[in-house]
Formats: C-alpha cells, structure tokens, sequence
C-alpha cells in the first residue's frame, strides 16, 4: 500500500486541521488540488492515506477516496474529512506531496490512546529524533 504526505499549510494543530476539514465537507467532496497526477495513482486510491504534516511532525491522515479532474487542468485528490489521528512521527515540510511507503506510515491512534492528552506535534518530532518514541 502506498500513501502520501502533505504540509498542512496554516493549520495551528490538528484541532484546526480537523475543524477545516469538517467545514468543507459540509460544502460538498472534500478535495486538494495538485498541478499533476501521481504516477502511482492506482496504488493510492482507495486505499492509501494523505498523510498530514503539521510542525514537522506526521500526526493524522485522510483515507483518499479518489483522484479526478479540476478546474485549470489541476488534479483533485478526494479525501475523506474524517481525520484520523497517528503516533506523531517526525517529518521535515515539503512543497507539494511526497509518497509515503506503508511500512514507514505511522500507526493510527487505537481508540483507547486518543482519550487522553497527546503530545504536541513540535514535542512529540523532538522526541522522535532522540529516538524516544
């Protein structure tokens, strides 16, 4: 299975991410625009996860539900605006999306570790470079 990442540009946490993404779907699909298809497309629909990086840090996904056609010849990536959160996992920011392999895809959250506090993206990248978590 393959994945991908994003900068969630302008998002102070995952609380506004999550808030953001609510609010679009209320509007209609919830979809990103990118100037050109991913190669590897049909390993990621329906399958795969947008992996969202926020202070240099993975910490919650998408499942994208399905690539198609935007206006000005752009690509849209469908998710699905249920986010979901990860074990934080350092990330350095990038432009664009990269391509996240399965086996390096941090692991979600079960239900019972997101009732309590979780770490801060920008703590929880730290810590991960020590290798800590």
């Amino acid at each position: 299975m393959l994945h991908l990442t994003k900068v969630a540009f302008g998002a102070s946490g995952v609380d506004d991410l999550a808030e953001r993404l609510r609010a679009r779907g209320e509007l209609g699909p919830v979809f990103l625009t990118t100037r050109y298809l991913p190669k590897r497309h049909e390993e990621i629909a329906g399958r795969g996860s947008l992996f969202w990086i926020i202070k240099h840090a993975l910490v919650a996904r998408s499942p994208i539900l399905s690539f198609g056609e935007a206006e000005g010849g752009r690509v849209a990536i469908h998710i699905d605006p249920a986010l979901r959160l990860v074990h934080p996992r350092p990330k350095r920011a990038h432009q664009g999306w990269r391509y996240l392999e399965a086996a390096d895809a941090p692991l979600d959250l079960s239900d019972g570790e997101g009732g309590g506090e979780v770490l801060p993206a920008a703590l929880a990248g730290k810590l991960g470079e020590l290798g800590l978590i």
